[in-house]
């Protein structure tokens, strides 16, 4: 059984996290145009179609391997960078709005994974390599880190959004 760190967010707080930033997403998209939405607050800074772009390919990279450790026994993974990740996809050319339904379904589906996990569940392991030395890392872990990585670009994301509909 794989020991949580003591900072580590509960499971309801990830669960909760998770689930609110749906909520929070959704809000922004009913306040500003698909203009207001792909537009940067200024130089170098992030669109709130481009953090809603990278939230996903987070939520791909993690989410994906959240779910090859529940349904294989013990897997080997090879860490991919979500900032990689994205490359490879079209994320940052969609609208918001369509990006926003894709990130929701693949958020729900993460979700039914979670929710449906046992205490074990969440304890399960795989070996992460590709990225230095080969590492222990849990369904928790991943999780941990998605839910805190989103907390970390709400604000971004709508203060993002209250400077470009407010100019």
């Amino acid at each position: 059984m794989t020991v949580v760190p003591r900072s580590a967010m509960t499971v309801e707080q990830i669960l909760t996290v998770l689930r609110e930033t749906l909520d929070r997403l959704a809000a922004l998209n009913a306040v500003a145009t698909p203009a207001q939405l792909r537009a940067a607050p200024g130089p170098g800074e992030w669109s709130a179609t481009e953090v809603l772009a990278h939230l996903r390919s987070c939520g791909d990279m993690w989410g994906q391997a959240i779910e090859a450790i529940v349904t294989e026994d013990h897997p080997t993974l090879r860490a991919v960078n979500p900032t990689t990740w994205i490359e490879s996809t079209d994320y940052r050319e969609l609208e918001f709005r369509s990006s926003l339904k894709a990130f929701t379904r693949q958020r729900a589906r993460l979700l039914g994974v979670l929710e449906s996990l046992s205490p074990d569940g969440w304890s399960r392991n795989a070996i992460v390599v590709g990225a230095g030395r080969p590492i222990e890392r849990s369904v928790h872990h991943y999780a941990d880190r998605l839910a805190r990585h989103e907390r970390a670009h709400w604000k971004q994301v709508e203060k993002t959004v209250n400077a470009v509909v407010g100019s």
